[in-house]
């Protein structure tokens, strides 16, 4: 009893309140995410949103699914946030200030977003941090699938690994030779696709990339090659999703609150952007040096290059692709 007092003590003392710019910022993004959600992945506003912001004072929990009553475990209530309309629960901080994550952080099997504050993340200031956040929402919504797990078990990859680190961790041969030659090979011939506006050279010019490709799959092992496409199906189309919400965005009107911020951009102005930064970003990518993080650029620029030569290739994504795009890019072969 004495024990069990001096833990509930504790918790009551430690109980922090959300920072204010936060807050905002939080809010933005599920503002945002209502108005654009479903307009981009049909669904999508069926997705789990619990975020666990990532302080220095302490993690903040919002919009995690609870038992009527019931209190996250291991959380002690900060507040009810009138702008983001829902209870604040916080606890001690357990993970490190720049993740941007998606995982059953609470141990309960739902997929939350765990995420630091901007400045302490690769996204730096608000506006781009809120666009990965949709990022990392996309995550939920593929996590969330009915037969998810069942079919990356299919994959076979994990090795008896049940803590998921095999998906970073698994050996590609990113510093083969031959690998990453024709690595270089077919990453041109994709942004090379990308570029052509004339239509006629745009499908001859996606029938290279499609032969490149071919090639690429031929160098690397049955297991290999299903790691390499499920992380284009995961982290690339999450990546080309988030550049498709910047791209939804130029319209939305931001709040006055967050218009205050000291590093506020607009939507517009990032959306700008966006795209040619991914494409960027893949040209300069060095498989070696680099290793898994490609996936990112290069699977939303597959990603993109679907929306030019399949137009309803979202209705297929969850359905038909097997966690790989490849059987969604077939025609070009």
């Amino acid at each position: 009893m004495i024990a069990a007092f001096i833990v509930a003590a504790a918790l009551t003392a430690f109980a922090q309140q959300l920072p204010h710019d936060d807050e905002v910022r939080l809010a933005e993004g599920i503002h945002l995410a209502q108005k654009v959600q479903d307009k981009i992945w049909q669904g999508w506003s069926k997705a789990p949103f619990g975020i666990l912001l990532t302080t220095q004072d302490g993690e903040f929990l919002i919009n995690h699914p609870l038992k009527p009553g019931a209190a996250p475990e291991g959380f002690t209530k900060s507040g009810h946030s009138d702008l983001l309309q829902t209870d604040v629960w916080v606890r001690p901080r357990k993970f490190p200030l720049n993740f941007q994550a998606t995982f059953p952080a609470l141990g309960d099997g739902i997929p939350v977003i765990v995420v630091g504050e901007p400045k302490h993340t690769e996204s730096k200031t608000s506006t781009p941090w809120v666009i990965t956040l949709l990022h990392e929402h996309f995550h939920q919504l593929q996590y969330s699938r009915p037969g998810y797990q069942d079919a990356v078990n299919r994959l076979d990859l994990a090795k008896g690994d049940t803590s998921g680190m095999w998906m970073l961790n698994f050996p590609f041969p990113y510093e083969k030779k031959e690998v990453i030659d024709e690595f270089n090979r077919l990453k041109a011939s994709l942004l090379d696709a990308l570029d052509e506006n004339d239509n006629k050279k745009f499908k001859d010019k996606a029938k290279a990339f499609a032969a490149e490709d071919s090639r690429f799959q031929r160098l690397l092992s049955p297991e290999e090659a299903r790691y390499f496409n499920f992380q284009l199906w995961q982290e690339g189309v999450a990546r080309y999703t988030q550049i498709k919400v910047a791209e939804a965005a130029r319209d939305f009107e931001p709040s006055a609150q967050f218009k205050t911020l000291s590093d506020y951009e607009s939507f517009a102005d990032y959306a700008k952007r966006a795209r040619k930064d991914t494409e960027n970003e893949l040209r300069q990518a060095d498989l070696a040096k680099w290793q898994r993080v490609v996936v990112y650029s290069y699977g939303a620029c597959e990603a993109l290059l679907l929306d030019r030569i399949h137009p309803n290739w979202q209705r297929e994504y969850f359905s038909e692709s097997g966690l790989s795009l490849d059987k969604l890019l077939q025609w070009t072969r």
